[in-house]
């Protein structure tokens, strides 16, 4: 085989690992763009190695990827990054191949926002082991050979992680009905859009929590803690006005939509979505709701709602 065919053989060797690569990328970052620069980054390295010599390529590329996210998670720049409190996971729209396998209730919940989130208070290793044995399904050997680390120590560091994202599931509860979860997410736009504010504090748990990222106006994420003052902050952002409109670029189309596997409803504008809700359900309540607008953590789900086919007319036509 000349150089040219092995060359167009190793890189399509590499493109079938691509979207497995991109989904782990993605759970370790949380981040649909630094997920695609860790890829290229990755393929950059299979380019440069001696081909010849990587007996598994899969597994070569699955321990690159994952320690040139490591190096990521530990650099000064995503520490301070992460730590002011702006930092809230890309949301990805369901059907987008980032989000990797979806076999599993494991699977499906390591791309949740609630434990996205929550790996934050995990160390890079603890996340990588997490990932790589609940979502990924690698053996305690082939992690430790990824990332050199002993069988024991990856042990242990899936008992800490589990230990900690217990606290995720038992917040966010099991999964849920998906008739319920969206007729509970249409009682609440109701409830907002009409002001009925006691409605909207019944439909919340009594220890809910509503998060924003205030459009990317503010430095860091705005918190809210008790029900009363969700639904207040409800009622009013979910009142439509002149000034709303400007900042969307137009007026709205609100839809029912899946994101990271969670019931959510995007405000849409054209083709073009500036801003998704999304809502984290237990015992029929809603536990968390998550505001995001900023308009650079909303690029690929806009992306892949172009491609979206749209079964469903809008819950609300102009908003």
């Amino acid at each position: 085989m000349d150089s040219t065919a092995t060359d167009r053989f190793d890189t399509g060797r590499f493109e079938a690992s691509r979207f497995r690569l991109a989904s782990l990328a993605y759970r370790l970052l949380g981040s649909a763009a630094d997920a695609e620069d860790a890829v290229q980054d990755a393929f950059l390295h299979w380019q440069a190695a001696d081909r010849q010599r990587i007996k598994v390529p899969e597994a070569w590329l699955t321990k690159v990827v994952t320690n040139l996210c490591l190096d990521r998670l530990r650099s000064a720049q995503a520490r301070r990054e992460r730590a002011v409190g702006a930092w809230l996971p890309e949301p990805l729209l369901d059907g987008d191949p980032m989000l990797g396998p979806a076999d599993t209730f494991e699977q499906r919940e390591s791309v949740s926002l609630a434990v996205l989130t929550l790996m934050e208070r995990l160390s890079p290793l603890e996340r990588a082991v997490y990932l790589l044995r609940e979502a990924f399904s690698h053996s305690h050997a082939e992690i430790a050979e990824i990332l050199d680390i002993t069988e024991a120590g990856s042990q242990q560091h899936l008992h800490r992680a589990r230990s900690r994202i217990t606290a995720a599931r038992c917040r966010s509860g099991s999964e849920v009905d998906p008739a319920s979860a969206r007729r509970i997410v249409e009682e609440f736009l109701a409830a907002a859009s009409s002001g009925r504010t006691e409605r909207l504090v019944a439909l919340l748990t009594d220890d809910a929590t509503a998060i924003s990222d205030g459009a990317g106006l503010t430095e860091k994420l705005l918190r809210y803690d008790t029900a009363e003052r969700i639904a207040a902050v409800a009622r009013a952002g979910f009142t439509p006005t002149p000034a709303k409109r400007r900042l969307a670029g137009g007026t709205s189309a609100v839809h029912y939509a899946l994101v990271n596997s969670a019931p959510a409803i995007l405000f849409v504008v054209g083709d073009q979505v500036v801003g998704a809700v999304t809502f984290d359900i237990t015992g029929g309540r809603i536990a968390t709701v998550r505001g995001i607008a900023a308009p650079a953590r909303l690029v690929r789900l806009t992306e892949a709602w172009r491609l979206h086919e749209q079964e469903d007319a809008p819950l609300i036509t102009q908003w």
